[in-house]
């Protein structure tokens, strides 16, 4: 399982991973989105950003929603085993947009809208794009949480974790305003 020495993100990133997350999140819905794909994709990102927070909530609800115990650990793990072969495709561009801290090759997202349709792609985009949301306020908070248990991760900064916390809070508004505008102006949601 993930620990909390994952990927931490300045403000600055935070504000755009809101913006995207809430403009995807709006415009795509959850209907015709299948909860276990969208929960193995959202373990997935997990596991390449390492929240640990994130990890254990999608665990549950991964494994409420019916994926197996072997695959939930396999996801984690950073390995696709067990996973439904139509499902690998939306993995790879998940794991994909989170090790490229959201900023996927083009041609990742038209490979995958060539794969599943658009409708499918989009689901696949709204999961990566909630879970970075969730893992980008995560990790500073399970930061946090270890350093106030006793054991601080070796690299982490209380005033980094910190800053991050509050700028996040700060900027939040500001993200939800400009992704109602985006949405207003119809600006395309795809990478």
């Amino acid at each position: 399982m993930a620990t909390s020495a994952g990927t931490h993100y300045s403000v600055r990133e935070i504000y755009r991973i809101t913006r995207l997350a809430v403009r995807t999140a709006t415009s795509v819905g959850s209907t015709g989105c299948d909860r276990q794909s969208s929960e193995r994709v959202m373990l997935a990102v997990t596991e390449v950003n390492g929240c640990e927070i994130c990890s254990y909530a999608h665990t549950r609800r991964a494994l409420e929603a019916g994926v197996s115990d072997a695959e939930v650990r396999a996801l984690l793990g950073g390995a696709a085993d067990g996973v439904p072969e139509p499902q690998l495709a939306g993995i790879a561009f998940a794991q994909h947009y989170a090790d490229t801290r959201g900023h996927p090759d083009p041609i990742a997202w038209t490979d995958l809208v060539d794969r599943y349709g658009t409708a499918q792609a989009l689901c696949v985009l709204r999961a990566t794009r909630l879970i970075m949301w969730g893992n980008a306020l995560g990790i500073p908070l399970s930061s946090l949480r270890s350093r106030l248990r006793g054991s601080p991760e070796p690299a982490g900064r209380l005033a980094n974790d910190l800053r991050t916390l509050l700028g996040s809070v700060l900027v939040t508004p500001v993200a939800l305003v400009h992704a109602m505008l985006q949405a207003l102006r119809g600006v395309p949601l795809t990478p």
